[in-house]
């Protein structure tokens, strides 16, 4: 359980009874940060070179989901900050999702190990330091790495953000848009990347291409780059991201049985060669839960808080549709108490209406050695309320472990900016061994659920069983089909035979027969043009 370091809700009586000792500055500033209810602590102010432990820096608990920015050059300690964050999150009932980019934060599970440099920076802080494990799920992308497997159907993951992928531009994004839009109305399940290739291929077809007229049509050489995009995509091993069962986002709104939130820990060191991809499969998470969860307005505590690493990412090479599409959900999910942290490392790397949303802000040291690096930090310098700080000075000069640190109060107005030497994390500052780790997996609840992929029949099924023989694809026998999990199972049923679709006709009176079936009528799309069906959720 949680220790009395972690769960701090009132201004520790000696901090005004010390507060006189403190300088003047020090003293204006370290009253920014005395607040009355439930806060994380994040470390001692640092003031004129000195580390001043009666100055504590916090931030409320009931404006994490204000959302967040964390940057900083690297090695100065952006990672520990996420972990020391989680950690006390977790240990105030509220789940937390990590994307772990470099492999070493599967240690939050574990007790950290004391050693010279936690002792001292305990005592320089003021921190009851106690080695604390915390309670942690283990993921990976489409089961490439350790980790209970990540999946995402074509049809759920959507248009805007596979265009992302396939770094489609706005007319080709737009082609693919009505791609989705026709397999919606006629009942073809996109479930995983073939099923997108066979209806593009059919639309383009001597049939298909008649079917489109009505809605915009769709060029062959259009449908050529979406074709040859998804070939390049399905060589880098992509084709194990998409499909069943799919992944309920709900999963990660757990709390374990001692109250405390789960940590969601997506393992993403064995895809960081894809980087477009994980970035994505990143916001459909976070899309994917703004599509379903209910407004609750302002909130004592987040339903969850979420970090998004390496956030530049996201925004390289993003189009017009895709940057709106994130802005408005960074700006509607707070309402439903999810905050978001951007991970990066400088402010520049998020768009402007990105970063104004964003209330808090831990920025760790920045290098000033080229002239880009220079620009850099003066337009950082720029982003924060004045100070009495040379900030560029400050953040030059910042050591590993220390951030400078504003965040919104209580009524929801920015703190003074903090230099801060930030705490040490309880839980073990690196990886879980390899065997520790897959026992963590194996050992889940939810490892039966998500383990085994199904492919049951959709979109590719029932155009080539149509167009003469399923190519090459026997029926699935009973074993298959109990592979899928019961809503699926439920879904199939309710959806009338490949055979009563096909008799008598073509593909394209097959297909218009499908019109305004369950499948089509329970289709809706968010702002990212994610997808899910009424009733499978919430758990």
């Amino acid at each position: 359980m949680p220790d009395r370091e972690t769960m701090p809700s009132a201004p520790a009586p000696e901090v005004s009874e010390r507060a006189a000792a403190l300088p003047q500055e020090a003293l204006k500033i370290a009253s920014g940060y005395a607040f009355s209810g439930p806060a994380l602590q994040l470390g001692a102010l640092l003031w004129d070179g000195r580390c001043l432990p009666d100055a504590q820096i916090r931030v409320p608990l009931t404006m994490l989901n204000r959302h967040g920015l964390v940057a900083g050059a690297t090695g100065t300690g952006k990672t520990k900050t996420l972990q020391l964050i989680a950690e006390q999150l977790s240990a105030q009932g509220v789940p937390v999702f990590l994307a772990d980019i470099k492999g070493d934060l599967s240690g939050i599970a574990a007790p950290g190990r004391s050693d010279a440099r936690v002792e001292g920076r305990a005592e320089d802080v003021h921190q009851r330091w106690t080695a604390t494990g915390f309670p942690a799920e283990y993921y990976a992308l489409g089961g490439i790495g350790r980790g209970i497997p990540v999946r995402a159907t074509v049809t759920g993951f959507g248009p805007v953000l596979l265009s992302k992928v396939l770094r489609l531009n706005r007319i080709q994004e737009q082609s693919l848009t009505l791609i989705f839009h026709y397999a919606d109305s006629k009942g073809l399940e996109l479930i995983d990347l073939k099923d997108l290739r066979a209806v593009v291929t059919f639309l383009t077809s001597d049939e298909g291409r008649q079917e489109l007229k009505t809605i915009g049509g769709l060029s062959a050489a259009t449908a050529g780059v979406i074709l040859r995009s998804l070939t390049v995509f399905e060589a880098q091993g992509a084709s194990g991201f998409f499909g069943e069962p799919e992944f309920d986002t709900a999963e990660l709104l757990r709390t374990g049985e001692d109250g405390r939130g789960i940590v969601s820990v997506l393992e993403l060191n064995a895809v960081q060669d894809r980087p477009q991809l994980f970035s994505t499969f990143l916001m459909w998470l976070l899309a994917d839960l703004f599509h379903d969860l209910p407004e609750l307005g302002d909130v004592d505590k987040p339903r969850l808080v979420f970090f998004l690493d390496e956030a530049h990412l996201l925004f390289d090479d993003a189009s017009e549709a895709f940057l709106e599409s994130i802005t408005q959900t960074v700006r509607l999910i707070r309402s439903k108490g999810v905050g978001v942290f951007f991970v990066t490392q400088t402010p520049k790397d998020v768009p402007a209406d990105v970063l104004a949303q964003l209330g808090n802000r831990v920025q760790h040291a920045l290098r000033a050695f080229t002239p880009d690096d220079q620009k850099a930090l003066n337009a950082t310098v720029k982003t924060f309320p004045k100070s009495p700080y040379d900030l560029e000075e400050v953040l030059t000069g910042l050591g590993t472990g220390e951030a400078v640190v504003t965040v919104l109060s209580e009524k929801g107005a920015p703190t003074p900016v903090a230099a801060t030497r930030m705490r040490a994390p309880e839980s073990l500052m690196g990886p879980v061994g390899q065997e520790a780790l897959d026992r963590a997996v194996e050992e889940s609840p939810l490892y039966e659920r998500y383990a085994r992929a199904v492919d049951r029949e959709s979109a590719y099924e029932r155009l080539t069983d149509d167009r003469g023989g399923r190519g090459g694809r026997g029926a699935k026998g009973p074993d298959e089909m109990r592979d899928a999990t019961a809503p699926v199972e439920e879904r199939a049923e309710e959806r009338p035979s490949a055979v009563e679709q096909v008799v008598g006709s073509g593909v394209f009176k097959s297909l218009a027969r499908s019109v305004g079936t369950q499948i089509g009528r329970e289709i809706t799309r968010s702002l990212f043009g994610t997808a899910r069906r009424s009733g499978r959720r919430r758990r």
